[in-house]
């Protein structure tokens, strides 16, 4: 379908003014759709709301793939309409442990999506930093706060991670110029700290 076919079904069935502009721009992720407006797409183009959200990364985005409405997702997690939707307005989580949990099941999120949607990653970031540059068995207990998985395997995940980073950065001490940036590997690994902690912990 063009873009002028899409804008002509959204309008025809929908009642939806959407121009032939707009739908390049939703196309080429320069514009992003409302709820409404995506809901409505997914009719016209025969398929799920899911499906045109396959990289959902939002807690908005997750919400419409799994087909909730902001409404009846916000009963089914024990929180206020109000509340719900200027959290996932403003994206920052404030749910206690029983409605994160509860947001989970309900949006089917893996660990790491739900540390992403309520903006807990960085936190887990700066912990594995933490861990990888000091004693790493000190940092079992508070990931594990953060993220459920078997206490053996976390601290085999951690004991890696801090043995990987090591070795990064002894590999790059230098004998020679004292102004030589020798730290490179090391900090591209603890910018990139997520991806190996996920990559390890699928492993």
């Amino acid at each position: 379908m063009a873009p002028g076919h899409v804008s002509y079904g959204l309008r025809a069935q929908y009642g939806l003014t959407v121009t032939p502009d707009t739908v390049v721009a939703w196309e080429r992720g320069t514009a992003t759709p409302g709820t409404r407006e995506l809901t409505a797409l997914a009719g016209v183009l025969w398929c799920s709301p899911a499906e045109l959200l396959a990289g959902a990364t939002t807690l908005r985005e997750h919400r419409i793939a799994r087909g909730w409405t902001s409404e009846d997702l916000a009963r089914r997690i024990g929180l206020d309409a109000g509340a719900y939707a200027r959290m996932e307005e403003s994206r920052r989580w404030r749910g206690g442990e029983r409605q994160t949990a509860a947001l989970a099941e309900a949006l089917e999120l893996s660990p790491r999506d739900l540390l992403a949607v309520t903006g807990r990653d960085r936190e887990l970031a700066d912990l594995l930093r933490g861990a990888v540059g000091a004693r790493w068995q000190a940092y079992v207990r508070p990931v594990a706060r953060m993220v459920p998985m078997e206490r053996a395997r976390l601290e085999a995940v951690l004991q890696r991670l801090h043995s990987d980073y090591q070795s990064r950065t002894v590999a790059t001490l230098s004998w020679g110029d004292a102004s030589e940036d020798t730290g490179g590997p090391g900090r591209d690994f603890l910018d990139r700290i997520l991806e190996h902690f996920w990559a390890l912990a699928r492993d």
